[in-house]
């Protein structure tokens, strides 16, 4: 079986990285496969690249002893159980920062559609009607953009906001450093009520659940926008549509839903559909080709760095450790139960082979340990048999 399997036509920039690093046998796939194949497609692969589709559960994980670890090519990785990855040694990778461009410049172009009514005067004109009316549009400068979640992508639609002439508010649970002129609000609800356009860029998970509910639409300066880009469990739709629809709410565009289709020819089920003054849009943000070519690299090259040196910089569920050149013969990536007397017993087991030490980093986060070290000497089948035998370890590879 292929040695790297790649699902949901990730961009050919991967295979390129994987390719230049001599890593050829791979595997690709341009859709997500359903449950039922999806475990065959991956029996003996090392290293795994999905999207948003692809859904690796624990059972799935449990069942794939040869992974060694899954790329996400996107911003999110809700869709992999990383905690079970995680206490099987498997790191897992995304790509945080590389469509943060695409996001931002989709839901400014969407703040200005709907600022000036476009989705409904369009609808209008290819039914036939010449409506020039200029009643309820608005020009972007002056109006108030607030943003609830200002990290990356928060923060760089910031600067474009401002560089429209827009006043930007923003709210987040952390404190962070303000881009340009634009300021902290005091709460989510004080953001709501002062904006002209709220527009969401938050994590998905329970603390983000429904924070658009039908209290916080109540709370919205009335007539205002609201866009979101960031996960579709973040707005409550049932209460959107009646606010849409009451007027409280003067237009809305949403890239994510709550469930979402997972073919081309599916429909998606939402009352949203229809209404004239919402966009919309497949889960496109971060759909750019330049996008798309950025996180392509941006994935392969966390995996193959992982893969030849046991780098973790950037894994989400894992210690996190830097790259560094190898120091002896052979490289031990050893992940262990994060106990007490860990890293003794692993480097007496080593001693007891006659392999002398050259160097070693450890870092551990939560149940696990995860430790780089460089030996000098003949690492033999049966010393990796004697290291994964061990109680403490978890997971133990040469590289």
């Amino acid at each position: 079986m292929a040695q790297i399997v790649l699902f949901e036509n990730i961009h050919p920039s991967a295979r390129e990285v994987f390719t230049a690093a001599g890593l050829t046998d791979i595997a690709t796939y341009s859709s997500a496969l359903p449950s039922a194949e999806i475990f065959d497609a991956l029996r003996g692969a090392e290293l795994v690249g999905i999207r948003s589709r692809t859904h690796l559960d624990a059972d799935l994980i449990g069942r794939l002893p040869a992974l060694r670890a899954v790329g996400c090519f996107c911003i999110g990785t809700n869709q992999v159980d990383v905690n079970s990855a995680m206490l099987r040694g498997v790191p897992v990778f995304n790509a945080p920062f590389s469509n943060t461009r695409s996001v931002a410049e989709l839901v400014l172009a969407e703040a200005i559609l709907l600022l000036r009514r476009v989705p409904e005067k369009n609808n209008r004109v290819h039914l036939g009607h010449w409506d020039k009316s200029a009643a309820g549009a608005f020009e972007a400068r002056g109006k108030t953009l607030g943003i609830v979640g200002y990290g990356n992508i928060g923060s760089q639609l910031s600067t474009l906001a401002e560089s429209l002439g827009m006043r930007v508010i923003y709210h987040d649970v952390e404190a962070k450093l303000p881009l340009g002129n634009a300021r902290p609000a005091g709460s989510l609800q004080d953001l709501l009520a002062q904006s002209d356009v709220v527009t969401l860029h938050v994590p998905g998970g329970k603390a983000t659940e429904n924070i658009i509910n039908a209290q916080a639409l109540a709370a919205t300066k009335r007539g205002a926008i609201l866009i979101n880009a960031s996960r579709g469990t973040v707005v409550d739709i049932a209460a959107l549509h009646a606010a849409v629809q009451s007027g409280q709410i003067g237009g809305a565009a949403l890239d994510v839903f709550p469930t979402e289709p997972k073919s081309v020819d599916e429909p998606l089920d939402s009352p949203l559909r229809g209404l004239l003054n919402v966009i919309l849009t497949p889960h496109i943000g971060g759909s750019t080709q330049e996008s798309q070519e950025n996180i392509g690299r941006e994935v392969a090259e966390k995996l193959v760095r992982f893969f030849q040196s046991g780098t973790t910089k950037g894994a989400v569920n894992f210690p996190e450790l830097p790259y560094q050149d190898a120091g002896g013969n052979r490289r031990l990536l050893h992940v262990h139960r994060n106990l007490p007397g860990a890293l003794g017993s692993l480097d007496n087991l080593l001693a007891e082979h006659g392999l002398n030490i050259v160097s070693q980093r450890l870092q551990t986060q939560g149940e696990i340990g995860y430790v780089i070290t460089d030996v000098d000497g003949e690492v033999s089948d049966i010393v990796m048999a004697a290291l994964r035998a061990h109680p403490i370890t978890v997971r133990c590879d040469l590289v």
